[in-house]
């Protein structure tokens, strides 16, 4: 009888974390912003089907990276526990830090789980209070570890050049058109190459969606469309062509196709 291999466990955390690192970092990177009246939320997505970034209640966004199906799954699970508990007991009852605590408890057993492969996923849990001062961002990654973030995020694609660029630019308490343009601005400023470079990025290009606390609906989610976006981003540089990326049915690496049921976004 042969003697099984043996992995240690630092070994193998290590290596289902760095599966999912890479699974992440192919898809666009996502921005998440706050500005005078909400949070906003950018994100590169030319599909027009698969979305990005979604409703979740009346008060909270979700945003995520990675592998298509396996986030759309956890943004059906969250609608669900949201209306149940809105449901069961009160509206305000349901809050972004509950649902943040939700899926990180997930994907945390998944990622420690030796039965399935990682999730490769990240998430915004996004929520606005009746100020500025309330507003939440909660980033959860693969392992299901908790974040508080403030002022701005980033996640997926090249997420420390993006970064870099809005630690630099990003204001405090702008308005609504100028933290959308920074937001923009450094979705197109990556490394190609080694070199970093910036590029405009298509209107058509964009998913751009708002918690707005100045609607009077009790839901806040709006969406905004490429005909408002082009009035709030006003002129821009020429675009650039965009170069050919390798989507989950051809490979970058020539391997064999992924089915094309998830494509990293």
């Amino acid at each position: 009888m042969s003697t099984p291999f043996y992995v240690s466990p630092e070994q193998l955390m290590k290596d289902r974390a760095d599966f999912a690192r890479k699974g992440i970092a192919r898809g666009r990177s996502l921005v998440a912003v706050q500005y005078a009246d909400g949070v906003l939320l950018v994100t590169e997505n030319p599909s027009q089907a698969l979305h990005k970034v979604s409703e979740l209640y009346d008060r909270l966004a979700f945003a995520a990276v990675g592998r298509y199906n396996e986030f759309e799954n956890l943004r059906i699970a969250g609608v669900r526990l949201a209306d149940m508990r809105g449901y069961s007991y009160d509206r305000r009852d349901v809050t972004g830090r509950g649902l943040a605590n939700a899926y990180a408890q997930t994907l945390g057993t998944i990622f420690s789980s030796g039965g399935e492969k990682p999730y490769e996923v990240e998430i915004f849990v996004a929520e606005i209070g009746e100020t500025s001062a309330d507003d939440q961002i909660y980033r959860l990654t693969y392992e299901g570890r908790v974040a508080d973030e403030h002022g701005y995020a980033v996640m997926g694609g090249d997420a420390d050049t993006v970064s870099s660029y809005l630690k630099e630019n990003y204001a405090d308490g702008a308005d609504l058109a100028g933290a959308l343009k920074v937001a923009v601005a450094a979705l197109g400023h990556s490394a190609d190459g080694g070199q970093v470079q910036d590029r405009v990025i298509p209107v058509e290009d964009l998913e751009v969606a708002v918690l707005d606390r100045t609607r009077t609906q009790p839901r806040k989610f709006r969406r905004i469309l490429p005909t408002r976006l082009a009035e709030l981003l006003g002129e821009r540089g020429p675009a650039e062509a965009a170069p050919e990326t390798h989507t989950s049915e051809t490979p970058a690496n020539g391997g064999p196709a992924e089915p094309p049921v998830a494509p990293p976004l």
